[in-house]
């Protein structure tokens, strides 16, 4: 087992599921040793690493938009509505935490609207997203749900506004206790909810996105914990908290990001691969082809290509079923792939046929190519037998085009067929 599959074991299992729990456990003791130290954030740095945070919780929310836009799921959609709030909020934060006064014991005790807003809005969120990706995990209609997202997301915030203006001082802030700001006590728990509940969620789905879930409700389970332990306005332990929540923020965009990166080169695979066979499909056959062309017109190198058709697909579907002639065409994919150098292009050319670029290749080796493909295919020892026809064009000798050489490959595919039908023990040797 590589470090990699360790890694992996470690957080799916118990150690991964407790991670939180003795995360939180240390950040908890690191909090109560900080609140001994008599130094205070400067207001203003601590306004500008809010601002930074609400950057990079707008830009995880058009990360998040654009997975949404790939995979029509809900889960990204709500977190990227929230994002969006958050990061306005946490944004404009900047604008007003400069004028709190550090020296206050108890206006300054009581947490800022936006940091209410943002940690609690989001801790809601990681939670209400599970529930949504459990009961309707897929989106039919992009428009109107990121408009009921964002109705709700806005609804929310307001309610928790007004809820923070009109609490009574007493229950948010209580000097000289334990736990002076006990209000972040209650987006601590939905965090280690949704902590605990991402990790069995990993079981299922291993993405980045889904890891970075993880750890970002992780973290800002940590950074409420510490947050409830701030015995002062923007003290050493309220400093670790906006430095936990920030981190939380950077690690759910770079997963996000790592996810996105992925699902594109996805799709790029499948713009260009047979979904059936999984060779190249006629558009990276045909960019192979012009490639080659390139190329001999700087080397002078020839290049063949090698066309093959599948005997008799039709009567082995109407015989046996469409599922046997799909296999047989698997069949036939798994020797060209076998037999193809790591430079050579194997592609699905059509229903039946397939094609082979051969790069720096004479008639010779392609003859050879071409005779042992269909030999290892014809000898497989499965049933039914199948068989293949096979045509080779050589560049530039049979054409100096795309186009021109698949037809030369093309006409000498089809006059082996016709020698095979009126021999059908002919020994395969492509006319070219």
């Amino acid at each position: 087992m590589n470090r990699q599959d360790q890694a992996w074991s470690f957080l799916l299992g118990s150690p991964g599921a407790w991670l939180p729990v003795v995360g939180g456990i240390c950040v908890l003791i690191l909090s109560a040793l900080l609140r001994s130290l008599s130094i205070s954030s400067d207001p203003l740095l601590f306004g500008q690493l809010q601002f930074t945070c609400g950057i990079v919780a707008i830009t995880f929310a058009g990360a998040a938009f654009v997975r949404f836009r790939g995979t029509r799921d809900r889960l990204p959609l709500i977190l990227a509505t929230g994002f969006v709030i958050v990061g306005v909020t946490l944004a404009s934060s900047s604008l007003s935490l400069p004028t709190l006064s550090p020296f206050d014991s108890t206006a300054s005790l009581r947490d800022p609207m936006t940091w209410v807003i943002g940690r609690t809005l989001l801790a809601i969120l990681l939670v209400s997203a599970l529930l949504v990706q459990k009961w309707h995990p897929w989106s039919r209609n992009p428009g109107r749900d990121i408009a009921a997202a964002l109705v709700l997301v806005v609804l929310i915030s307001t309610l928790l506004s007004i809820l923070h203006r009109h609490l009574p001082s007493n229950l948010v802030v209580q000097p000289g206790h334990f736990f002076p700001r006990p209000g972040n006590l209650v987006p601590a728990a939905f965090f280690l909810l949704a902590a605990l509940s991402y990790h069995r969620r990993l079981k299922d789905a291993s993405t980045p996105f889904d890891l970075s879930l993880y750890f970002a409700a992780a973290i800002n389970f940590w950074c409420s914990v510490a947050a409830a332990q701030s015995a002062r306005g923007l003290d050493a332990t309220f400093a670790l908290a906006a430095i936990l929540q920030f981190s939380s923020y950077g690690v759910l965009l770079g997963g996000t990001l790592l996810d996105n990166i992925h699902l594109f080169q996805h799709i790029q695979r499948l713009a260009v691969t047979d979904p059936i066979t999984g060779l190249a499909n006629y558009r990276r056959l045909i960019d192979s082809l012009e490639l080659e062309i390139q190329r001999t017109g700087r080397t002078g190198r020839p290049f063949a290509l090698l066309l093959f058709d599948l005997d008799g697909l039709k009567k082995i579907n109407d015989q046996f079923g469409h599922q046997v002639g799909t296999r047989a065409l698997c069949r036939a994919t798994d020797v060209l792939r076998s037999h193809s150098r790591a430079i050579d292009t194997a592609a699905r050319h059509g229903g039946d046929e397939f094609a082979l670029v051969l790069p720096e290749t004479m008639e010779q080796g392609a003859q050879e190519v071409l005779s042992r493909i269909c030999d290892c295919v014809s000898n497989d020892g499965k049933q039914p037998a199948i068989s293949l026809s096979a045509g080779v064009a050589i560049f530039p000798r049979d054409g100096n085009t795309a186009e021109a050489l698949m037809d030369a490959a093309d006409r000498a595919l089809y006059r082996m067929k016709e020698q095979h039908k009126r021999n059908p023990s002919f020994v395969r040797q492509a006319a070219v």
